[in-house]
């Protein structure tokens, strides 16, 4: 197992795994491993033009399969051919990887606030920061990947300018819930918390009991164009393609002077996405990329 690409996953001991093995160039294999990681895998192995990774086998294997698909094609464009060939899930028999994982997976300090921990390591006593308990689990999302961190730090920046006002906030494709979470415990009054994925809206659901945050965060599958109203920060770590296709739902859900944080973009699509918002209604606050990732911060004229 390769440390830096291990995850964790939940407690009950899954009855299959599932492996994929991929073919991909080298340049490709650290950001096609940061997304098998962020999707749930708790080990990835990385080799020579091809990754490894293990998921617990999910009872909807066509979700995994389908956002595997998906991650592939938005980043041929930088990685041209990457997972038309090689590509490959294999059925493994039961194994208890319980103890095997757990050392790799650290709690991690993300911007100037937050402490993000698996819910079997005790936080430091004297911390000041916002602890954020993550089961790993089969969604996206324990803040390890770059697009997560980025909208992290663009949510306490945002709640920090809006206070001391508690704003309301809208997060579109939560996955794992813990952008939602995170901006409950940074004061926000009401967060709604959307995904149409029923395996991430059981493991969001879980997180949310998990950091006692059911009183501010309400989670749905609605889509997003019958949510009613308005939001002071509207925050969407999804695809460019997916971003785009819902640009005029996100703008209106975005209130008057209120913020918009674009995420999963990858660099080259980046100035694609910004012609969809900016410079009407939004103007760009400020954009910040790590690697081939670019995350997008707006903020929308009155």
């Amino acid at each position: 197992m390769n440390p830096r690409g291990v995850s964790g996953i939940n407690e009950s001991v899954p009855t299959a795994w599932l492996q994929l093995t991929l073919k991909a160039p080298s340049a490709a294999l650290d950001a096609i491993s940061n997304f098998l990681i962020e999707r749930g895998s708790p080990g990835v192995v990385i080799k020579k033009n091809e990754v490894q990774a293990f998921f617990a086998r999910p009872a909807r294997t066509a979700f995994l399969k389908r956002d595997v698909q998906r991650f592939l094609r938005a980043i041929r464009g930088i990685y041209p051919g990457v997972g038309e060939e090689g590509l490959h899930w294999t059925l493994l028999q039961e194994k208890n990887w319980q103890n095997s994982w757990r050392r790799f997976f650290q709690p991690q300090r993300v911007g100037k606030s937050l402490w993000i921990s698996p819910p079997w390591v005790t936080p430091p006593e004297l911390t000041e920061r916002q602890v954020i308990t993550i089961e790993p689990g089969m969604a996206f999302g324990t803040g390890t990947h770059p697009t997560t961190r980025t909208c992290l730090e663009f949510l306490e920046e945002v709640v920090v300018s809006l206070k001391p006002a508690n704003p309301t906030v809208l997060d579109v494709g939560t996955g794992s819930g813990i952008l939602a979470i995170a901006v409950a415990k940074m004061g926000a009054s009401r967060v709604l918390a959307l995904d149409n994925d029923p395996i991430a809206l059981k493991a969001a659901r879980a997180n949310i009991r998990l950091n006692r945050a059911q009183q501010n965060v309400k989670l749905s599958r609605v889509a997003l164009n019958h949510v009613r109203g308005s939001f002071e920060v509207v925050v969407a770590n999804l695809t460019a393609e997916t971003i785009v296709g819902l640009a005029q739902a996100l703008g209106q859900k975005a209130s008057d002077h209120g913020y918009l944080i674009l995420s999963g973009i990858l660099k080259p699509k980046a100035k694609e996405v910004l012609r969809r918002f900016a410079p009407k209604p939004f103007e760009l606050v400020r954009e910040r990329s790590h690697k081939e990732w670019t995350t997008l911060l707006l903020k929308k004229r009155g």
